[in-house]
């Protein structure tokens, strides 16, 4: 009975290690969810001098590395004029794309700027910035698979980027696209996507318009693809920011108001896109006195 009994006790002290191990992590999580929605880290930011921004470093043309390594595009000319009106540098960090609400809101960094869509689901513990560019999904092809309609992908592999906002919308409106497939295969890059669907491991892409207009236009064979709009909802690319960071918020508005009217916004649109900023800013001076006002 004593040998019997001795290893049923130290069973049950296993067991409550376990659960208290499990109760504190989860208190952990708890705290850092709760620092993140109410503290302003702007003081922060400006002692410090430097703003931290997360990215998928294969998002051609919001930011990519060129060939000698060093990143460019969209998002990258903006943010570093944003901030450099604020009297800050900006450190570009690479992140895994699934992870990114996790990096924010560890503070590892503090922003999300890669073409990043705002969605009701992000809302939730996300804080956006005021629109900056349009986008949508829409579904890519090789022109000899012959995919002319949705239909057309029926018992056929499709691509999708893992936490990005194609695969929200292939899943939340099945009836557009989704019924069609055999399987969906996701990918961490567009980047090895688009290496599938070369290699006809994959004969469809659900793939942001802008990445894949830039991208499918700067290849010699761009003929050989076809894009078909599927009907997913337009989207909107903005900043994510942790929601207790309002004055990061504020400010990052204030000063795209202000780029979109000294016509900052629209020769970088010329730049990246061939075509003038779409985006109105009216409202944001609006927004920020009733912000004050609160």
């Amino acid at each position: 009975m004593g040998g019997r009994h001795l290893k049923k006790m130290k069973y049950v002290w296993k067991i409550l290690a376990l659960l208290i191990i499990l109760t504190s992590s989860l208190a952990g999580c708890e705290n850092v969810s709760k620092r993140a929605n109410q503290t302003d880290t702007w003081n922060k930011i400006e002692k410090r001098g430097t703003v931290v921004v997360g990215l998928d470093d294969s998002f051609v043309p919001m930011g990519f590395r060129q060939k000698n390594g060093q990143l460019a595009g969209y998002d990258i000319d903006l943010a570093r004029e944003v901030f450099k009106r604020l009297g800050l540098k900006v450190s570009f960090q690479t992140i895994d794309w699934s992870m990114k609400e996790t990096e924010l809101r560890n503070g590892t960094i503090d922003l999300i700027w890669n073409g990043y869509t705002k969605t009701k689901a992000r809302e939730k513990t996300v804080a956006f910035s005021h629109t900056y560019l349009k986008n949508e999904q829409i579904l890519v092809s090789k022109k000899k698979n012959q995919i002319l309609r949705p239909a057309d992908m029926k018992n056929k592999l499709i691509g999708l980027q893992s936490g990005s906002s194609g695969y929200t919308a292939y899943n939340e409106y099945p009836s557009m696209l989704k019924q069609y497939p055999k399987q969906a295969i996701q990918y961490d890059t567009f980047t090895n996507a688009f290496l599938d669907l070369n290699a006809n491991r994959i004969q469809g892409l659900v793939i942001d318009s802008v990445y894949a207009n830039y991208y499918i236009a700067h290849l010699k064979d761009s003929a050989s693809y076809r894009t078909l709009k599927v009907g997913f909802p337009n989207e909107d690319f903005a900043i994510g920011m942790r929601k207790g960071d309002k004055i990061l918020r504020q400010k990052i508005n204030l000063t795209l108001a202000q780029m979109a009217q000294d016509g900052s916004l629209n020769k970088l649109n010329q730049k990246w896109f061939g075509e003038n900023n779409q985006i109105s800013f009216k409202d944001v001076k609006i927004k920020l006195i009733r912000s004050n006002l609160k």
